[in-house]
């Protein structure tokens, strides 16, 4: 078959899946402003506002990018019984998600990134929030949503954002009930919780995240020290697949059998790298759920990444450009030479 028609084969069967989006969610605020002077006050720039806007951050933009992809998110999390988690619920409504998965809680705030921005560039950030471990009730009701949501689920994305929804007590309970399933698992992790997911299907961290995951060091370049920090992550975790994104570097993914792949960036121009890696991780699930070959899957989630940054802030992927350059891409041409689209799962 044609890349083309592989191509438009395989998102149709995005449209098909339900993915399980469980983790940390947050509001993305903005105030979009012009600064022509500095304050007499202090050496620090005056913006004079012209227009403010929220939108869905950390795990709920993963959802925006899987719902942007033709596919239904199923957004499972705890937040703030207070305005901003409102605010939150209004923002799943306008895009048409439910709220089903998500646990409103007197006793922890609903997590606001505030970016103050002129004249494209950002120059501050305001972050409120606490990074407190869910307490049990909090706990009890998260477990309580998410097995309700996983009998519709056909992947599951743990996004962590260090913010206290994920435990590791957390975490192995909802992997545990994951692998009953027979749900593939994708994580997004960060430092804390780093070493929490043994036997996930799919784990992906940055460069960044793998080195003070692991707690090592080395030059960028050095690929053997890289590549051993992968296996020792790999056989530490009894990890399935591993996703690497690079930077400008591209990605470098390793299978089960130890096979491994890098993939060379997309020369972009980069405005803002906010949110690249949410997008990263929506493409990979929606690509385990439908078994791409894993070089297919990083490529695709790599060409995504590169996109995203091509924006001002945090925005999901654009499905139809995500598509054009799909069908483009030598590497899917020669991934997807043998690769067989099921009409259905």
């Amino acid at each position: 078959m044609p890349l083309q028609q592989t191509v438009s084969a395989l998102f149709s069967r995005f449209s098909q899946l339900k993915v399980l989006v469980v983790g940390d969610v947050m509001i993305d605020a903005y105030l979009w402003g012009k600064s022509t002077r500095l304050s007499p006050e202090a050496p620090v720039p005056i913006v004079n506002r012209t227009k403010t806007e929220q939108r869905l951050g950390g795990a709920a933009n993963v959802a925006l990018n899987v719902q942007s992809l033709g596919a239904t998110p199923l957004l499972c999390s705890v937040v703030g019984d207070d305005q901003e988690g409102g605010d939150l619920i209004r923002l799943l409504h306008e895009q048409g998600q439910t709220e089903e998965g998500i646990v409103l809680s007197p006793d922890r705030p609903t997590t606001v990134k505030q970016r103050i921005i002129s004249g494209g560039q950002q120059l501050l950030r305001i972050d409120s929030e606490v990074e407190t471990d869910l307490n049990e009730w909090e706990r009890e009701a998260l477990v309580d949503r998410f097995k309700q949501l996983l009998e519709q689920a056909h992947v599951v994305i743990f996004e962590d954002y260090d913010k206290g929804v994920l435990s590791a007590e957390v975490i192995a309970e909802l992997l545990t009930l994951s692998r009953q399933a027979g749900v593939p698992t994708v994580i997004d992790p960060k430092k804390k919780n780093f070493l929490s997911y043994k036997g996930s299907t799919l784990f992906k961290p940055n460069l960044k995240e793998l080195k003070e995951g692991l707690k090592v060091d080395f030059a960028e370049n050095n690929l053997e020290a890289f590549e051993a920090a992968v296996n020792q992550l790999q056989e530490k975790l009894a990890l399935e697949n591993v996703l690497v994104t690079l930077s400008e570097r591209g990605v470098f993914c390793q299978s089960a059998q130890k096979t491994k792949t890098y993939l060379d960036a997309h020369i972009r121009t980069i405005s803002d790298v906010s949110g690249a890696g949410d997008t990263v991780v929506s493409i990979a699930a929606l690509s385990l759920a439908v078994g791409l070959p894993l070089p297919a899957l990083a490529e695709l989630a790599n060409l995504g990444g590169g996109l995203v940054c091509e924006h001002v802030g945090v925005v999901p992927i654009d499905r139809e450009r995500l598509k054009q350059e799909a069908q483009q891409s030598k590497v899917l041409q020669r991934e997807l030479a043998a690769f067989e689209v099921k009409a259905e799962l």
